[in-house]
């Protein structure tokens, strides 16, 4: 039997989990954030359903916003610890099957196992979750981890059309029914080639960009692209990296060990703008101390600080620093933090500040 890598993907996963405790609420627009208050201030959608995605609703965006492109949707409140447990209702669906799982959040894991028939067992695992936990997902079949989760977004738009991958055309190894896809080296170029690079596992609007620069606009001109101009202009690192990305190469390990955290990060936004520096400082170095305190009191140490800056107009950068040595001090985080914070222009109000720090792992160590 073959090695395959699957991409399990649950379907529109928290609106679900709401709706599956609220049945009335089945076909209607559902939106999840904060409160569930629409008429509040600073908050944001962690997900919409698909009939509330369809009227232009999506994570990321102010609930505000949402209510105001569809006011007839019900608005819920976040509750992590229910998507907690419906996850691990489906991971433990998964892993009652001869295959290896591994999570990599709420809603997704990829799956490893040795099978000549991968689109069965897909359709397996599907109707499995769907008969014990009532959620339902997409399955993405690959020969490697890259095109597994790849398969997943066309698997996903045959079922919503709310997913990447537009006008996506049907795929040769397609599975048996909608909702399973298989991606392999057989048929990536005929599928792929065409496509943007932003259509690719990794590369968002940025990245885009600067491929743009090198005159790098689509997946097969990436595969093709000379590797020394892409290690010049990204580094030896990613630019084989992205290099192989446009190929559809990736890794075809997949293990049920937990990960290692590698990194932690706190953010909050604020009730009223920031706007005097003082009084942004003084935030900065409340959170950096605060998410310090945390992971040192997990026994962690600390490698590299990154600040995050959310301006009034969204405008969300970010800045990092490596430490000359490790620490666990937080006052040190903190005023590494304030450090950080003189590389931006404070030229307008501030929404939000965030502070991720970054472990020294065991790999590392090694």
């Amino acid at each position: 039997m073959s090695w395959w890598v699957l991409h399990v993907d649950m379907d529109q996963f928290i609106a679900a989990v709401e709706i599956r405790r609220r049945p009335e609420l089945r076909g209607l627009p559902v939106v999840v954030g904060g409160s569930g208050d629409p008429t509040r201030s600073r908050q944001v959608v962690a997900t919409a359903s698909y009939e509330a995605r369809a009227y232009g609703v999506h994570s990321g965006m102010p609930v505000r916003a949402a209510y105001k492109k569809c006011p007839t949707a019900v608005f819920l409140p976040s509750d992590p610890a229910a998507y907690d447990a419906a996850s691990a209702e489906v991971m433990d669906t998964l892993r009652s099957f001869p295959v290896v799982v591994e999570v990599w959040g709420w809603d997704e894991c990829f799956v490893g196992a040795e099978t000549d028939e991968p689109e069965a067992l897909a359709a397996e695992l599907r109707a499995a979750v769907e008969s014990r936990t009532g959620l339902t997902c997409s399955v993405g079949i690959g020969d490697n981890k890259t095109r597994a989760k790849l398969a997943t977004g066309f698997a996903k738009h045959e079922r919503s059309h709310a997913e990447p991958f537009e006008g996506a055309d049907p795929l040769e190894g397609a599975g048996p029914a909608a909702g399973i896809y298989r991606l392999t080296a057989d048929n990536w170029r005929s599928v792929m080639d065409h496509r943007p690079v932003r259509d690719l596992w990794g590369i968002g609007p940025r990245m885009e960009r600067n491929l743009d620069e090198l005159a790098i606009t689509t997946v097969a001109e990436l595969a093709a692209a000379d590797l020394d101009v892409l290690k010049k202009r990204f580094g030896p690192k990613m630019g084989a990296w992205y290099a192989a990305l446009g190929r559809g190469l990736g890794d075809t390990q997949v293990t049920d060990l937990p990960r290692e955290p590698v990194s932690r990060s706190h953010e909050e936004t604020f009730p009223a703008d920031l706007v005097e520096r003082p009084d942004i400082e003084r935030e900065l170095h409340r959170i950096a101390v605060a998410v310090t305190r945390e992971v040192v009191a997990e026994g962690r140490t600390i490698q590299r600080v990154s600040v995050k800056v959310r301006f009034i107009n969204f405008y969300t950068p970010i800045k990092s620093r490596k430490l000359p040595e490790p620490t666990q001090d937080p006052e040190l985080i903190a005023t590494t933090a304030l450090t950080i914070l003189q590389k931006f222009t404070l030229n307008r109000p501030i929404r939000l500040l965030g502070v991720r720090v970054e472990f020294v792992t065991e790999q590392a160590v090694k």
